[in-house]
């Protein structure tokens, strides 16, 4: 049979190639033909003719957005998402092939050509039958992670029937902002969320709590859990801050620790970043001595870097608390931070009085009973005043000491790590990067080295960003080099991956990974432990946190540049040639591979 297909997807072109080069490889098996046409602006293929449309018998629409159907009208549709075209080939096909071979099948008609409903008009009709939600996505770090969960969420809804506005808080703010309007209309909220997202707007309607990587790999099923919900269901650590009772499901979503330290970790990162530019560029103009020439720019710079990093112990254990708490607990958090950053308990003393304060705050929330007419109080006078005498007391007599010694033993140690020790934790650090790219292996690593700066302990830092730019390059350049072990998409896919290296985006490898994880990931593993072993063995020190290798062109970021770009380089060499060994005997390498390395051996 001949068959049409539309492959898009808003996670880029080699999503949308991938899905399509899959079906066209697996109708051809099959004994059947595809011609398929891919919409990204980024590449250039033919678009599907009206003779090609007329004589094909089924069309197959492989999208992660919404596409226009109106030129497939009268022919059987089958849609699905671009993940299934690439992993379930083969029963996608069977599915559209289906509406043609059985003869009491009904074509199924295209999408409607009506117009998109815009995001800003979320809260007009529904499609017949349909459900209003309105959601909110993000993540630590607020890129990755944040828009995939939205895109997610919104080709699950228009699955089902239902209509959605995806509110992202990423890195540059809030996008596609909710307004009131949205939420008045709406029947549920989702809330796929790694840090803590304040959810007292949503009073009185059903709102379901998950994570991102949830709402990324089953998005129907989230939303059919949101829609599920009682109606006045919110989430919230108590009735006091959030106007209701969550479900325990819900709670559980929210409670975890590594939650709550993500949170911190997310409000943290651009005073940090802040303030290593600042101090970076004090060095830049006046040398070593930037801190101690009086008047001049340089040291008005060290003034401004040297406050932000004195605060960021602070904000992180005021957001850890406010994380577990809400906002009642912000207070005592900030307190006890600033506290275990003056008394020398540094970032071991900041996540320990986060999670005092926060867990306090929330316990002294549940026992409290006011009258009613001073409930009103104890949220912002009752609740802050004890938890923050509690915290900053139990600071001072209790948890300064022993982490202050703790702290100052594990400075000294990592300060005088030389050889094959300091080889070994970067080694340690740089294999975490890379084992589950974006995951909580990857964000424990890099917050241990972003919590090290604020004792001048930059070099895991170093060995951290380094290990983290390596899996995408790497890729990049074997899929370059090596072309006969990549499919034609994965090629495609290089050089966006390239980019997202050198900018420290280590889900540029995802694409890659999920499609043969069990030789990708190894040798991701082997290249980024390389990356930091050699980073951290040469001495190599980094004062930001984020950038990759931009963050290396200030003057004075870096200390041991030579160094630390061979790390980068070494460990990219040894993921790609690891690739080299591994991919040979891939089955995942398409014909169109084969025929490259043919062509290449002649």
């Amino acid at each position: 049979m001949k068959i049409v297909a539309v492959t898009a997807s808003s996670a880029g072109p080699a999503i949308a190639l991938m899905a399509a080069e899959a079906l066209k490889r697996t109708a051809e098996v099959m004994g059947h033909s595809v011609r398929a046409e891919t919409q990204d602006p980024g590449v250039a293929t033919e678009p599907l003719s009206e003779a090609a449309i007329a004589a094909a018998d089924v069309v197959i629409l492989a999208t992660d957005a919404r596409t226009d159907g109106e030129r497939f009208a009268g022919r059987p549709v089958h849609e699905v998402r671009t993940a299934d075209a690439i992993r379930h080939t083969r029963a996608v096909l069977d599915a559209a092939l289906a509406l043609v071979s059985t003869p009491s099948a009904v074509p199924v008609q295209a999408p409607s050509p009506a117009p998109v409903v815009p995001a800003e008009s979320a809260s007009d009709a529904p499609a017949h039958g349909g459900k209003r939600i309105v959601g909110i996505t993000a993540c630590p770090t607020g890129i990755a992670h944040t828009f995939m969960a939205a895109e997610a969420l919104q080709k699950a809804a228009r699955a089902m029937g239902h209509e959605i506005k995806v509110e992202t808080q990423g890195s540059v703010g809030a996008k596609n902002q909710l307004s009131p309007e949205d939420i008045a209309a709406a029947d549920a909220v989702v809330i796929a969320a790694d840090t803590q997202v304040d959810t007292s707007r949503f009073g009185g309607k059903p709102v379901y709590v998950t994570s991102t990587k949830q709402a990324i790999k089953a998005g129907q099923e989230v939303i059919g859990t949101a829609l599920a919900q009682p109606a006045g269901a919110a989430s919230g650590p108590s009735s006091a801050t959030t106007g209701g009772a969550a479900s325990a499901e819900t709670a559980k979503s929210r409670s975890g620790p590594y939650k709550h330290l993500m949170t911190g970790v997310s409000y943290m990162l651009p005073v940090v970043i802040a303030g290593g530019l600042c101090i970076a560029l004090a060095f830049a103009l006046g040398g070593i001595y930037a801190g101690e020439r009086e008047g001049t720019l340089a040291f008005a710079l060290n003034q401004v870097g040297g406050g932000a990093f004195r605060l960021f112990v602070a904000v992180f254990s005021g957001f850890i608390a406010y994380s577990i708490a809400d906002r009642p607990g912000l207070a005592p958090g900030l307190v006890g931070g600033l506290l275990a950053q003056e008394m020398g308990a540094g970032f071991l003393g900041g996540i320990a009085s986060g999670f005092l304060a926060g867990y306090l705050t929330r316990f002294l929330a549940q026992r409290i009973r006011l009258p009613a007419t001073l409930e009103g109080l104890k949220p912002v006078l009752v609740l802050p005043l004890l938890a923050t005498l509690a915290v900053g007391l139990g600071m001072i007599y209790v948890i300064a000491p022993p982490t202050q010694a703790l702290n100052g033993a594990m400075n000294g140690w990592l300060l005088g790590m030389r050889g094959a020790n300091a080889a070994l934790l970067g080694l340690v650090l740089g294999a975490m990067m890379a084992v589950d790219m974006g995951g909580p292996l990857n964000k424990a690593a890099y917050t241990f080295g972003v919590g090290l700066l604020a004792s001048r302990v930059d070099a895991p830092m170093a060995a951290v960003m380094a290990a983290g730019m390596t899996p995408p390059l790497g890729l990049a350049v074997a899929a370059f080099l090596f072309r006969g072990r990549f499919g034609a998409d994965e090629r495609r896919a290089g050089g966006p991956a390239f980019v997202l290296g050198l900018a420290f985006i280590t889900e540029g490898a995802i694409p890659f990974a999920a499609k043969d994880p069990l030789r990708v990931i190894p040798a991701l593993v082997l290249g980024s432990a390389t990356a930091g072993a050699v980073s951290m063995a040469a001495g190599a020190r980094l004062l930001v946190p984020h950038g990759g290798i931009f963050a290396a062109l200030i003057p004075g970021a870096v200390t041991q540049l030579p160094a630390y770009l061979g790390a980068i380089a070494a460990g990219t060499a040894v993921t790609a040639a690891a690739l080299f060994v591994l991919k040979r005997r891939s089955p995942a390498v398409d014909d169109a591979g084969i025929a490259d390395a043919a062509r290449g051996a002649a």
